[in-house]
């Protein structure tokens, strides 16, 4: 026999023993799970590390036999689509997933405008949504028991930072930021708030468009007010050159931001001796040298799937695939997304999870539908984020604060 005859044979052979069910057994099927996400534009720096967070843990669970749902395995399958941070682009992402694909389970979300876009009729449909790094606090004050949210909103975390600015004396604070964009200005309301508790003020508000890369004239404006120290909140991009141009202008004050951006990602833009000593002051992601055993894996497999490091809030993403299938197991169903979202509600923190959340009465999801993790000060020494304390994190006080917004 010829041997491409012989490989044809045996191909024929195994496709048949796999399709046929043994007396007892669970059959193998497939579940498709939709990503909307951004894949391209500015905001890709976060959207990008989701879509592909949301693919290891799929691979990985398929590997490992599956999602078991009654008598039968399930298959993951990932439908990823381009949402651009645009709320158009993702009403349309999400339209084409629950309508054409027939998808019931959707993931990813980075960016607060697209992900509220999409929460707006999202509790309409028999689909359940989970949602990653968008920050906006409103996302789940809407009531929807559909859907589901890892990252704490940002004014969970910016309170947190105001107290710890204002615990290190710094009095006269000028900001720099996004701030035309709602859940940043959140962030820095509560910073805000938080500092004047302890003695000090924002100097000024200076603003920029996420697509901004020249901030000299903000910069110069706020030397010229002699601030104690500067507050950076907004993209990466734009942050890491605002970083950059305010030690090319001699700003010599200690730099506080809310970015959540990697180590590669502002070696692009500024060098490493122009961010020895930023701060960032975010939810505790994954930082490689703070992390548990569970990070340093993901940091490991990641690099090594994608070949570049995570993100440190992709992991946001990832851990909504373990908390769906988790669900998805407790309740017996794939069909029923009524019957998952109420299990995902009622999960304890998985084991495969990489952030490090604080439950709420012993659970991932609060009432509303909302996840914590304790906030973190990180310092850039070296080359590297490096954790340096927790800040103040009461997520059960937040929780009742966030139901009482319903």
């Amino acid at each position: 026999m010829k041997l491409g005859t012989l490989l044809k044979t045996t191909a024929v052979v195994i496709t048949t023993l796999a399709a046929t069910s043994l007396p007892g057994s669970a059959e193998e099927k497939t579940l498709d799970i939709g990503v909307s996400d951004a894949l391209t534009g500015g905001a890709a720096v976060y959207g990008l590390p989701q879509k592909n967070a949301v693919q290891m843990a799929a691979d990985e669970i398929n590997a490992e036999g599956g999602v078991k749902v009654g008598e039968d395995n399930y298959m993951l399958n990932v439908i990823a689509y381009d949402d651009k941070a645009n709320p158009t682009e993702a009403t349309n992402a999400v339209r084409k997933l629950i309508d054409r694909d027939g998808v019931k389970y959707i993931l990813g979300f980075c960016c607060s405008g697209s992900t509220a876009a999409v929460a707006s009729f999202i509790g309409n449909e028999d689909a359940v949504m989970l949602v990653g790094n968008a920050a906006e606090r409103s996302i789940t004050t809407l009531g929807l028991s559909n859907l589901t949210r890892t990252r704490p909103p940002a004014d969970y975390t910016g309170a947190a930072a105001g107290k710890f600015v204002a615990d290190k004396g710094f009095k006269r604070v000028a900001v720099l930021g996004a701030l035309d964009v709602s859940f940043y200005a959140s962030y820095v309301d509560a910073f805000e708030k938080s500092l004047k508790a302890g003695g000090g003020e924002v100097i000024t508000r200076e603003s920029f468009s996420l697509k901004d890369r020249d901030m000299t004239p903000q910069l110069t404006k706020i030397r010229g007010m002699n601030p104690d120290a500067l507050l950076v909140v907004g993209y990466v991009e734009p942050a890491a050159f605002i970083y950059r141009q305010a030690v090319e202008l001699g700003i010599d004050v200690p730099r506080f931001g809310f970015t959540s951006g990697s180590e590669e990602q502002f070696l692009s833009v500024a060098s490493d001796e122009q961010m020895e000593g930023v701060w960032d002051l975010r939810p505790t992601e994954l930082t490689l040298l703070s992390t548990t055993d569970n990070g340093i894996a993901y940091h490991k497999n990641y690099s090594e799937k994608f070949g570049a490091a995570p993100s440190p809030s992709s992991p946001y993403a990832y851990d909504q695939v373990y908390a769906l299938k988790h669900a998805l197991e407790k309740a017996g169903t794939v069909d029923d997304t009524e019957a998952v979202a109420e299990a995902l509600r009622e999960l304890p923190i998985p084991d495969e999870a990489v952030m490090q959340y604080l439950p709420v009465d012993g659970r991932l999801f609060d009432a509303n539908g909302q996840a914590y993790t304790s906030n973190g000060a990180f310092q850039w020494q070296k080359g590297n984020w490096v954790f340096v304390q927790d800040l103040p994190s009461d997520p059960k006080a937040y929780s009742e604060f966030l139901s009482s917004l319903h």
